[in-house]
């Protein structure tokens, strides 16, 4: 049976803990900076005017993945990409954003909620940087709510345990291309791998 009130939800689900319910904070503590500067990947989602919902990785070395400006603003930078910008076309329309930062071997995350905008240049550019190459773009988002999410999802999938790795329980990249999008067939299953993309990476 479909669940279609909240009163359904909660008889399901239950109600959180008081400090849980609470732990939400409307600008960054240290914790928070510290835990921004250590990532390496973010995950941001958006939504089109219509409520349509896209989510992108963003990833790049520690400390250049997301810029603190100050306890209520952070700046994602943008690198080269596929140009189909589906978030960013989705922020032009509708600036609410929610993103989810990750550490490798931590299953606890931060996730951070408020309003984005797309800016081309900035003070802080230039420390995002990488092989000499400045963002193109960036998303600044206004924090309007920040908090740990615990680490039971990571758990359960014991993500970060190498020995439940198995990429070939799924075909090759150049597999899946060449499955989904026509007119791929001739084109050497090598130039869909990693060494591919490195030259194009910034």
């Amino acid at each position: 049976m479909q669940v279609t009130t909240q009163a359904q939800l909660r008889e399901i689900v239950g109600h959180p803990a008081e400090i849980i319910a609470n732990k939400a904070m409307p600008q960054l503590l240290s914790a928070h900076v510290e835990w921004l500067a250590a990532t390496p990947m973010i995950f941001l989602a958006t939504s089109d005017a219509s409520g349509r919902v896209d989510v992108s990785p963003k990833g790049d070395p520690a400390g250049k993945v997301v810029h603190v400006i100050d306890e209520h603003t952070i700046a994602i930078p943008e690198r080269p990409g596929n140009r189909r910008v589906d978030g960013y076309e989705n922020i032009l329309t509708n600036p609410h954003v929610g993103a989810i930062a990750v550490i490798p071997g931590r299953g606890d995350t931060l996730r951070v909620n408020g309003s984005a905008r797309i800016v081309d240049d900035g003070p802080y550019f230039d420390q995002l940087a990488v092989r000499g190459k400045r963002p193109i773009l960036a998303v600044e988002v206004d924090v309007e709510e920040v908090f740990f999410h615990c680490s039971k999802a990571f758990m359960r999938s014991e993500l970060w345990k190498p020995e439940t790795w198995d990429p070939t329980r799924v075909p090759s990249t150049a597999k899946l291309a060449k499955q989904v999008m026509a007119g791929l067939d001739d084109i050497p299953d090598e130039e869909f791998g990693d060494d591919a993309y490195r030259p194009w990476l910034y």
